[in-house]
């Protein structure tokens, strides 16, 4: 969490970098104290501190407490341990394990459930207008891209995911109002993204970007989604990043899911169960 209000800094007003200052300087006092003090010691009023909680992605002061007293208390750290050319077998389970679960108790804690609700309002609503939801990604990202495409298609939705660039631009083109793009991205630097993030936003749909805070692309969605993780980029190790979105994707489809309902989901579900069981062996 702390990590994520540093790479803000640049991106925040003045009066909301002395908060984040504030904040990354003695995050325990800022979980405990009342609005007025920090707003006092900060040398702004207490709506910019308000302020400065929604900006770096939380529902507002009580919320932001909340999440950085969780995150300060548990002290989960983060330290990517690299996989070495000599390590046995068990050095690998460990180490790769560490990292997969030290990220997700780090997204845990940092999460902006307002942004999720956001996205999975825009998500839902398709359903119920037969609008269209397109999944973009490149390399790793666009494997998770089609992961979502496979979620979201269960559920009934018009969707479709998309890994070539050509074929990106081309969908977001097609775009309008009440349709969702949701980008993901590792790096959120990727011109082929970026170029299909702005088109679908200039059409009207809903853009979601799965990216690093303070990237380009975080920038260029309507709503971002936070997946920061300091990948080592060692040849060894599996991108962690990949896992990451893979888990906000689950997150996204799990929640539209109940938003749908099961009286409307269930019977489909069940139909497609039953028609796929010729495709397996008794």
């Amino acid at each position: 969490m702390l990590d994520r209000i540093k790479a803000s800094l640049p991106s925040l007003a003045p009066a909301e970098q002395r908060v984040a200052r504030l904040v990354l300087g003695d995050p325990r006092a800022f979980a405990n104290l009342p609005v007025s003090e920090l707003a006092d010691r900060a040398h702004v009023s207490k709506p910019t501190v308000v302020r400065f909680c929604r900006s770096v992605g939380y529902d507002g002061l009580s919320d932001f407490k909340l999440k950085l007293a969780g995150s300060v208390s548990e002290g989960v750290p983060f330290i990517h341990r690299s996989v070495d050319a000599d390590d046995k077998t068990g050095d690998v389970l460990v180490k790769v394990i560490d990292n997969a679960v030290a990220a997700f108790l780090k997204y845990r804690n940092d999460a902006s459930t307002l942004a999720i609700e956001r996205a999975v309002e825009a998500l839902a609503a398709t359903h119920k207008t037969g609008r269209r939801i397109e999944f973009y990604g490149a390399g790793n990202s666009g494997i998770v891209a089609q992961d979502a495409q496979h979620k979201f298609f269960r559920l009934g939705v018009n969707t479709i995911a998309y890994s070539d660039g050509h074929m990106q631009v081309m969908g977001a083109t097609l775009l309008g109002p009440g349709d969702c793009a949701v980008i993901i991205s590792n790096s959120g630097r990727t011109r082929d993204l970026m170029d299909a993030c702005d088109i679908a936003r200039r059409n009207g749909a809903t853009t979601i970007a799965i990216t690093a805070t303070g990237s380009p692309l975080a920038g260029s969605g309507q709503i971002h989604l936070a997946a920061d993780h300091p990948e080592g980029y060692d040849r060894y190790s599996p991108m962690v990043s990949r896992l990451l979105h893979l888990m906000i994707v689950d997150v996204l489809a799990t929640t539209v899911a109940l938003r749908i309902g099961g009286a409307r989901l269930q019977p489909l579900l069940r139909e497609m169960k039953n028609n796929l069981r010729s495709k397996r062996y008794a």
